[in-house]
């Protein structure tokens, strides 16, 4: 199983990408935890990365796509993945298809998940206080909501008219949100 799992920031993208790669016995990759893993290393690219994050910006296409074709062609991810935080933009849906086509490795679905703008922002909030993550102060919050809205949020068009698009409600119970994603994936 391939999956791709989108949604705004504080969706709980997150946390079914974990109970996911738990049910099908797939890694859950995310460009977020990499580029942390960086950071908290002190990397040459944790530290390119965090003038853009504290800034409430992205990462680069260019450094962005690199990391996912390296990481998707681990040994771990040779039957399946679930990619959380990427594809964000056209083009990286454009870098996607070329190292899926070079992986020889296609989608199988794409899980959406919404949410409503108020939520999110409690619950990134929420998870600035619990986590002391410096990306995540209102302002950073708010720019990266408006960002996925600009850009990311209308992937979700190709993916749809690709007949991959699956859309899902953020907002419930955790265990229940987990068993209807799996119940339309099969």
């Amino acid at each position: 199983m391939r999956l791709l799992i989108m949604g705004p920031q504080g969706v709980g993208k997150g946390t079914q990408a974990a109970l996911l790669s738990e049910h099908y016995g797939i890694p859950a990759i995310s460009t977020g935890d990499i580029f942390r893993y960086n950071i908290k290393n002190k990397t040459e690219l944790g530290v390119e990365a965090l003038k853009y994050i504290d800034k409430g910006e992205l990462v680069p296409d260019e450094l962005t796509n690199k990391i996912v074709k390296d990481r998707l062609a681990m040994d771990d991810a040779k039957n399946g993945w679930i990619l959380d935080g990427y594809p964000r933009n056209a083009s990286q849906v454009e870098a996607l298809d070329a190292i899926l086509g070079e992986l020889d490795t296609p989608l199988d679905a794409v899980v959406a998940l919404d949410a409503d703008h108020d939520v999110l922002m409690e619950r990134m909030k929420k998870r600035a206080e619990i986590e002391g993550r410096s990306d995540d102060n209102p302002e950073a919050i708010a720019k990266r909501l408006d960002v996925y809205a600009k850009e990311t949020a209308p992937l979700l068009d190709i993916y749809q008219k690709r007949g991959l698009l699956k859309t899902f409600n953020g907002v419930g119970a955790v265990d229940e949100i987990q068993a209807t994603i799996v119940a339309e994936l099969g």
